[in-house]
């Protein structure tokens, strides 16, 4: 079965087979978009991660025909009432600008005592098969806010991300190795909730899509 990915992010690509190999999932490739037959990609509206993740798979599995699955993730702050939350990209007004992202967030937080700094990384995952079936996961990544940068790693807000997990003894999510992170991160949480519904679909004829994809 072809198994398509809603991204180009290599990364996540690796992530989903490592999941796939330690639960011992047999008979599924995972593909790109790059790979897939060309469409345009849907505006990511929804008002939630589990909204924008179903957007995108839905739009995956309707246009080629493949089994798809997408994701969307964010920072949440509880002091915030869970935002930048879908606007982590956009924090600060541009898409992707990590630097100002961080700043203004700081600058939010400024005044905000450490016992009031709860935060989670989270990423809702959507599968959605080619007859609309449609299964969503959810995988959280439980930390602190830090009151400046931290580390060279990761991306967006990985500096300023403390884990609440023991094995991170201290540091940032930008201080981790990428095994490590890949270990305790919130997409492989919401990844893994999926497996078995993927290995049930290795099995199910109506999964396989219209045919190999070159």
């Amino acid at each position: 079965m072809q198994l398509l990915v809603a991204s180009n992010n290599a990364k996540k690509l690796a992530e989903l087979e490592r999941i796939l190999r330690a639960a011992d999932v047999q008979g599924v490739e995972v593909i790109p978009l790059s790979q897939a037959p060309a469409y345009e990609e849907p505006v990511e509206d929804g008002r939630t991660f589990a909204d924008n993740a179903l957007i995108k798979a839905r739009a995956g599995a309707r246009e080629t025909g493949l089994v798809c699955i997408a994701d969307d993730s964010g920072l949440a702050v509880e002091e915030l009432n869970g935002m930048p939350g879908v606007l982590s990209a956009r924090w600060a007004g541009r898409h992707g600008d990590d630097d100002a992202n961080n700043a203004l967030l700081l600058g939010q937080m400024a005044h905000v005592p450490d016992g009031r700094r709860a935060c989670a990384f989270v990423s809702v995952c959507a599968l959605v098969t080619p007859d609309g079936a449609e299964h969503v996961a959810e995988g959280r990544w439980e930390g602190t806010l830090l009151r400046e940068p931290v580390g060279e790693n990761g991306f967006g807000y990985d500096p300023l991300f403390l884990p609440a997990d023991a094995v991170a003894a201290g540091r940032s999510s930008a201080q981790l190795t990428p095994e490590e992170k890949n270990a305790l991160s919130h997409r492989g949480k919401a990844l893994a909730q999926l497996v078995e519904v993927i290995r049930g679909l290795t099995s199910d004829p109506s999964a396989e899509g219209p045919g190999t994809v070159d």
